[in-house]
């Protein structure tokens, strides 16, 4: 199947990342609710280990039941317990249902993005191609942020504020539709034979090259959830705007990171990966630095519009180093491979908002900047020895 054929049929994958993209970034949400009901931040920054934990363990023992069901049907699982569970949403109460809620998502998630990977593989080798690709569905997860930040954020400053749960039940709509989409799609699924975690398949892909790949990983999600779950608490706590207005100056960092990953998707075949990465990198460091001397000028209002624009940097990242280390990947490992993936990008993610989380209980929240560019510096000096081991060879 040709790249061309292929893409004409990413609707459904596209959907599936919006879908799963707006279930998982509406941790944002949550977050600003249940802290106005006296839930503390330690218990809230714990919250995002419920979703996130659950990816990283049903991602070791996901495979086989992926790999033995197909690709496309395990995604439609996903999709319709997904569904359910925006369903019920609304008639939850206490907190620890949340954590439940969040877990089922969270395996689902884990189940979806194999699934996804695993097809993109199937049909395309090249780089550059499969940045291409990928930059255009992983847009679709910043289009899910920005959609479920400014829906929910309209509903919050409507007269149905109180009723802001019922917001899931569009979500849920949404992925029902999207289960029919993908069962009437046709889809090339890869091979059939069974997979199993063993010493001997895990050695290869712990190779110092991909212990640097999964590191980077690791350093780009917890980027990324500092951003994607705790800039709406940043912006309500310490620029004093209302929910409304944090939920929306949050969505535009989705929007530019949505503008960000279609960019790439059409400009990266002109470009060297390693440099086009690299030089992402460095516009976020700068612009972190900038925005934290604005906040001690006390030019905060202008870090308002700042911080957005960090999405057009960010966004990139997670794709293009992908497709590089994909790329290189046996089409019969990737299940396996992109399970990793989601392993260290969950550790990523619940270690960043944990770590955020002591941030913003401690009273730390004016150093938000600084937190994250040191974590950038970490990962650019990781990229720096990752890209060069590419050319030492």
């Amino acid at each position: 199947m040709t790249v061309k054929i292929f893409s004409s049929n990413t609707l459904g994958l596209k959907m599936s990342f919006l879908i799963f993209s707006m279930v998982l970034n509406c941790m944002g949400i949550v977050i600003l609710q249940l802290s106005d009901t006296q839930v503390s931040y330690n218990k809230l920054g714990l919250l995002e280990a419920f979703k996130d934990l659950p990816i990283a363990f049903v991602s070791l023992f996901a495979v086989n039941f992926i790999h033995r069901l197909g690709n496309k049907k395990s995604l439609l699982i996903a999709l319709f317990i997904v569904g359910v569970c925006c369903s019920i949403l609304p008639f939850l109460q206490d907190f620890w249902f949340f954590k439940i809620w969040f877990s089922i998502i969270g395996i689902c998630f884990g189940m979806a993005k194999i699934a996804v990977y695993g097809l993109i593989r199937n049909n395309i080798s090249t780089e550059n191609e499969l940045a291409k690709v990928m930059s255009s569905v992983e847009a679709s997860f910043m289009l899910g942020i920005f959609l479920v930040n400014i829906g929910f954020g309209w509903l919050l400053a409507s007269k149905y504020a109180a009723d802001w749960k019922f917001g899931f039940w569009l979500i849920a709509v949404l992925a029902f539709f999207n289960f029919l989409i993908l069962f009437k799609t046709e889809l090339v699924d890869g091979g059939t034979r069974t997979q199993v975690f063993s010493k001997s398949i895990l050695a290869q892909f712990f190779r110092r090259r991909t212990v640097l790949f999964f590191s980077i990983i690791f350093g780009i999600v917890f980027v990324e959830q500092n951003f994607n779950s705790w800039l709406p608490s940043f912006y309500k706590k310490h620029l004093n705007v209302s929910t409304f207005s944090a939920l929306q100056a949050s969505a535009f960092l989705a929007l530019f990171s949505y503008i960000g990953r279609i960019i790439t998707a059409h400009i990266i075949h002109k470009f060297s990966l390693a440099k086009y990465f690299m030089t992402c990198l460095v516009f976020i460091f700068v612009m972190l630095m900038v925005a934290h001397l604005l906040l001690t000028l006390n030019y905060s209002q202008i870090t308002l519009f700042l911080f957005p624009l960090i999405g057009l940097f960010l966004a990139p990242l997670y794709p293009v180093i992908s497709s590089k280390m994909i790329a290189g990947i046996k089409k019969d490992d990737i299940n396996i491979f992109t399970s990793l993936m989601v392993i260290f990008s969950s550790l990523g993610s619940s270690v960043g908002s944990i770590s955020i989380s002591f941030l913003f209980q401690n009273e730390l929240g004016s150093y938000y900047a600084i937190f994250i560019s040191i974590a950038v510096i970490i990962v650019f000096i990781t990229s720096f020895i990752y890209f060069k081991s590419f050319v030492s060879k």
